[in-house]
């Protein structure tokens, strides 16, 4: 018999619904998935945008209790899980982050509780050795890590294109440096970018995603085949966030397209940027680092292509078949 597992939906285009929908497609064959709703991504206005989704997801939880099957969590509603639910739950822990918090003066209470009850799930994962440490230095000792993964045969085929030829599709210059500073949104970093670089007319800022910050620089919101493909257009990755991120998709998916990047080591992207040997930005020569990094050789690009091309979508497939199988067996 087919083992169910619920979870919440994978829909929404932040690297964590892509982390989940990308477990939902490696393990379709061996699990049958049953999903609830997501509802923090519906609100518009931010300010207790978690508390409003928590009240409306408890009646699913309550529902879910004398369900048969395992758990595959990733939200702070795991909480509403009573012990024997949390003994079969594995639950994914992207990253924590208070600048995020738009749920004052609840939301910080909710954190203390949710690394209190972790222990009770049968597995923890998160996307980067720095946060397993940060776990297990609130007790959870139940912590591993499974990174994202890329699918090799999507990037070899935006690898083949000309940066040139993707210049002239998306209408950028092709006697400037391209940088790509991720997605425009906040705490990213964008704004650091911007200022360093704004008065110089050789490097030409470029932005990715919803916008909402005003991102001074050219800025796509492009459906996935053609932002690869602008990502093959730039000519350096700069990433300054001042947020505590998981394990950024933005900056490796640069970096496995030939991006030599400029990489703040904070947290799971300190982790990426040991990993790939990327230097860390300086503010106050921020510009003459970006030319300085557009130069660099490419047995650099090759080096770091080989070194992120072990998490592949075979290798996400096996550590989440292997997890869930233990999860959902005896």
């Amino acid at each position: 018999m087919t083992p169910v597992v619920h979870s919440m939906s994978p829909q929404g285009r932040t690297g964590g619904r892509v982390y989940l929908r990308m477990i939902h497609e490696a393990t379709a064959d061996l699990i049958k998935w049953r999903t609830v709703p997501d509802y923090k991504r519906a609100y518009t206005v931010r300010r207790g945008r978690k508390v409003r989704h928590l009240a409306r997801l408890a009646p699913h939880i309550r529902e879910l209790r004398d369900e048969p099957g395992a758990f595959l969590w990733d939200d702070l509603s795991v909480l509403f899980f009573t012990p024997e639910m949390r003994a079969r739950a594995v639950f994914v822990f992207h990253h924590y982050e208070p600048l995020q918090f738009d749920s004052w003066p609840l939301e910080p209470l909710l954190w203390r509780r949710l690394f209190a009850v972790l222990p009770q799930c049968r597995a923890v994962v998160c996307v980067a050795p720095s946060w397993a440490a940060f776990l297990r230095e609130r007790g959870v000792d139940n912590v591993q890590v499974i990174y994202n993964a890329f699918d090799l045969a999507e990037i070899d085929r935006v690898r083949g294109m000309d940066p040139a030829e993707c210049k002239a599709r998306l209408g950028l210059p092709q006697n400037e440096i391209i940088v790509y500073a991720g997605k425009a949104v906040h705490w990213k970093g964008i704004e650091r970018v911007a200022t360093a670089i704004e008065n110089d007319p050789g490097l030409r800022l470029v932005t990715t995603g919803s916008n909402t910050i005003g991102s001074p620089g050219h800025h796509f919101d492009l459906p996935r085949p053609r932002y690869l493909e602008l990502l093959r257009a730039c000519d350096v990755g700069v990433f300054t966030p001042r947020m505590r991120e998981g394990w950024s998709r933005c900056a490796a998916e640069a970096l496995l397209l030939g991006l030599p990047c400029l990489i703040q080591p904070v947290a799971g992207l300190g982790d990426l940027a040991r990993l790939t040997e990327q230097p860390p930005p300086e503010p106050r020569r921020l510009a003459q680092q970006i030319r300085e990094r557009a130069n660099a050789a490419p047995a650099e690009s090759k080096t770091v292509f080989e070194t992120l091309a072990r998490f592949d979508t075979a290798y996400f497939a096996e550590a989440w078949s292997r997890l869930l199988a233990q999860a959902t067996g005896p």
